[in-house]
């Protein structure tokens, strides 16, 4: 089987408006035993049974598929971005190593490499949203310190989050992304982006503080 065909995905109801909450954080006990899980599909994904591909790519699927749409902001981007990031994990993911982190750091790293190829090949379209553009130095925001899905709720307050988002430079969009939507912690995240933890948190607060001053302009209180 081609792996076009091993990587095809059915979003189903992984959509921008599905109401799925992107960062619902797991238990020690269930993070555990996705650890567990992940590991397992990933030995028997390498040995070739093709149901344990499938198995894979469903249970992660709407966590590559929310960063995807929360970076692009397009629903029919994050789904084309979403099958490129599983067609990448099909072709390389003997060089997956669990001995070296968890595979959701492994396959967040690979979604948001892939984000920022795609982002560098169509700068030239998103000129106003270039990222020498728009990485002024912020100040943090007092009395910022809540989760930014805390920030809003139900569906209008996510479609108005998403919005605030993509008026963010790529790298504090990302780190906003990584730590309040998909709950990553620091250390993680620095893997991901390949920086320091102290950047990750300056990057943070940066962006936290921003994606505050843009709902303030929507006269959404946070």
């Amino acid at each position: 089987m081609s792996a076009a065909a091993m990587a095809t995905i059915t979003f189903g109801s992984a959509t921008a408006g599905s109401g799925y909450h992107w960062g619902a954080a797991a238990t020690a006990a269930g993070a555990s035993t996705i650890l567990d899980s992940d590991s397992s599909l990933v030995e028997r994904c390498l040995a070739g049974e093709q149901t344990a591909w499938e198995d894979l790519v469903k249970l992660h699927t709407r966590r590559v598929y929310g960063i995807c749409f929360r970076f692009t902001g397009k629903d029919s981007e994050a789904q084309d971005m979403t099958q490129d990031v599983f067609l990448r994990v099909f072709k390389t993911l003997g060089s997956f190593r669990a001995g070296e982190g968890s595979f959701v750091v492994w396959l967040t790293r690979l979604s948001r490499n892939l984000l920022i190829d795609h982002y560098r090949r169509t700068k030239m379209e998103r000129a106003t949203d270039s990222i020498e553009g728009q990485l002024t130095v912020l100040e943090q925001k007092t009395g910022l310190h809540t989760r930014t899905d805390g920030l809003l709720a139900g569906r209008e307050a996510s479609e108005v989050l998403q919005g605030a988002l993509q008026k963010l430079s790529p790298e504090l969009r990302e780190a906003v992304i990584l730590r309040d939507l998909e709950e990553l912690e620091y250390k993680e995240i620095a893997k991901v982006l390949s920086v320091p933890e102290g950047t990750v948190k300056s990057r943070l607060n940066r962006g936290r503080a921003e994606l505050a001053k843009v709902l303030k302009r929507q006269k959404v209180a946070v």
